[in-house]
């Protein structure tokens, strides 16, 4: 399938764990254009004590992969985003343009630790939904509170949450019980994004057409048009 968004993924170069050089980006690159997909959103991570790159660095980064991505093909595009962990003061920063929505939008992708409780998930859900924001919860097969309790991920839902997830947990290649548990988030209509959560050449390479091809087997071809072109397109407009 042609036109496929990856919204999830560590392309931008030196500034976390992913990518380690303009070099190794235009190698993801062209294995996201080969694999079909034509719009990525580039998320870094920001995680206190862990990953905290500056914003310019980014941005600077981020323009040096846009080049490369121009030089690859016409019609790839690629969009500035964020993968931003949790904190307290997340949605002051978001405000103040400190933090970085997802290209632009209303979007922010959000990552909780493993065990956070659920009364924490929510209550941080509910903020960046009261002060306008669409709340996107990465990879939330990753979380004891949602993966030991599908019941909790509709309660996230109900309150005005999405739900992403990557797509080696759809295709199977983060094991068995993490693709049962994806099959069971689409056979419940609960999943609205995948992103490949790509990293390296090395490893976690982005893999979109494995799972592309996973979800249509289960789901068909218009769902799987839905959640990854007609749904993530709603991001960048």
């Amino acid at each position: 399938m042609i036109g496929l968004y990856d919204m999830h993924c560590h392309i931008i170069p030196g500034v976390d764990d992913g990518s380690r050089s303009l070099e190794e980006s235009k190698w993801l690159l062209q294995k996201e254009y080969k694999d079909g997909v034509r719009n990525i959103i580039l998320t870094s991570h920001f995680r206190y004590r862990m990953f905290e790159p500056p914003l310019e660095v980014v941005k600077e980064q981020f323009l040096r992969v846009q080049e490369a991505a121009a030089e690859i093909a016409d019609d790839l595009k690629v969009y500035l985003g964020c993968e931003l962990h949790s904190s307290m003061d997340m949605i002051s920063c978001l405000k103040k343009g400190e933090r970085l929505t997802m290209a632009g939008s209303r979007y922010v992708l959000v990552e909780f630790s493993y065990g956070d409780e659920r009364s924490y998930i929510k209550e941080r859900v509910q903020q960046l939904k009261l002060n306008g924001y669409n709340p996107i919860v990465a990879h939330v097969e990753r979380y004891k509170a949602t993966k030991s309790d599908i019941s909790f991920v509709e309660e996230l839902k109900d309150l005005g949450a999405y739900i992403q997830v990557n797509a080696d947990t759809i295709s199977g290649k983060d094991g068995f019980g993490a693709k049962r548990y994806a099959k069971k988030l689409m056979k419940q209509e609960l999943l609205d994004f995948v992103g490949s959560d790509g990293h390296r050449k090395t490893e976690r390479i982005p893999d979109m057409a494995k799972c592309c091809m996973q979800m249509k087997k289960i789901m068909g071809e218009d769902y799987t048009r839905k959640i990854l072109i007609e749904n993530p397109k709603k991001i960048t407009g």
